[in-house]
């Protein structure tokens, strides 16, 4: 609830239209970026659902600290991952600053960082999370060709 005045009746609107169920939850979000096309994509709390949650496409999604050492390690890494598969039409290389914004779906939890999963377009609310590999570019890679529903390209011959 945030209020311009708040009193009794202020309140009582409120809890009405909480029961009800007409109320819309706020969400923390940073915001939303006016150019976003870059070889990876910025997610804030108000774009989630659209680009993460989005079942037309496979997202990678990086949640992030922007303190956070081994982030700042992984930035050149995912920067490459994204120039990697920039022409996959199917295919988001995404990052989300989770400490500026909510993560608005529960099945997307954020205990470290960085948190990196992969959203299936078919299975969006039960997505695979990257566990055990090195975050470089090699092992990222195997991650998305292993999990991707359609990847035009073919893979890169020896």
């Amino acid at each position: 609830m945030e209020p311009e005045e708040f009193d009794a009746d202020v309140l009582r609107q409120f809890v009405l239209a909480f029961k009800k169920g007409k109320l819309k939850p706020i969400v923390k979000s940073q915001p939303v970026p006016k150019n976003n096309k870059g070889p990876v994509k910025v997610v804030v709390g108000k774009t989630f659902d659209t680009i993460v949650m989005d079942p037309k496409n496979d997202v990678l999604i990086e949640f992030y600290a922007p303190w956070c050492g081994h982030c700042k390690k992984l930035e050149p890494v995912y920067n490459e991952l994204g120039k990697k598969y920039k022409n996959e039409k199917n295919l988001i290389i995404a990052k989300m600053d989770a400490t500026a914004n909510d993560v608005t779906n529960d099945h997307y939890k954020v205990e470290g960082f960085p948190t990196i999963y992969f959203a299936p377009k078919d299975k969006k609310n039960n997505p695979i999370k990257f566990e055990g590999g090195d975050r470089d570019l090699e092992h990222l890679s195997k991650f998305i060709e292993e999990h991707a529903t359609k990847l035009s390209r073919t893979k890169e011959e020896l």
